[in-house]
């Protein structure tokens, strides 16, 4: 039976990660709440021909119409009432969330399931910084101000799909022969920090 795989956030990073995980051997499933909006066809894998619909059932469409690939499709928010029915049976979980309840959740379902792993990812706003991380390394932050550079403007596409490249590589690792280690990124370099 193929290892269950759990991806949370299917915008910037979630929806590339996905593409680039679509040759993997096991059993995908896409967790988000959201829709998809006009703004987010310039940085994430969504399409003109999916606005106002789920992402994560979108990107399910998407990934069945271009590669018949299955994707098991969550149209919900993650939280403390209902982590433990969207994470059943998950050997792995990648955060691709962009917000701190998220996170914060997902940091409390590695204490209440202490076998799952969860490996997070984190861009910044202004597309200059990410950071991908194994629970054990990784402190949640608040996101930034009211008005700062949002990454919907597909200015920084080329390093949103690095992080998500370097973020599959990683997973990948993992699912490979169980290796994990922690990175961070900027447009000029990539450090391994653990």
């Amino acid at each position: 039976m193929a290892r269950k795989v759990v991806i949370v956030g299917a915008g910037a990073l979630g929806s590339h990660v996905l593409l680039l995980a679509r040759n993997w051997d096991c059993e995908l499933t896409l967790v988000d709440f959201d829709k998809v909006e006009q703004k987010n066809t310039q940085a994430q894998m969504h399409t003109r021909m999916s606005l106002r619909r789920n992402k994560a059932q979108a990107m399910q469409q998407a990934m069945q119409g271009m590669w018949g690939l299955k994707v098991n499709a969550i149209p919900h928010r993650l939280t403390k009432d209902n982590f433990r029915q969207l994470l059943d049976g998950a050997f792995l979980v990648i955060d691709c969330t962009d917000n701190i309840e998220a996170r914060l959740v997902l940091k409390a379902a590695k204490v209440a399931l202490p076998s799952l792993e969860i490996l997070h990812g984190a861009l910044s706003a202004g597309g200059d910084f990410a950071r991908v991380m194994w629970t054990e390394h990784f402190a949640p932050d608040a996101e930034g101000e009211q008005g700062q550079a949002t990454c919907e403007d597909g200015e920084n596409l080329h390093f949103h799909a690095l992080a998500a490249a370097h973020m599959t590589r990683e997973a990948q690792s993992f699912l490979a022969g169980g290796k994990k280690a922690s990175w961070q990124i900027t447009p000029i370099s990539v450090l391994k920090i653990t």
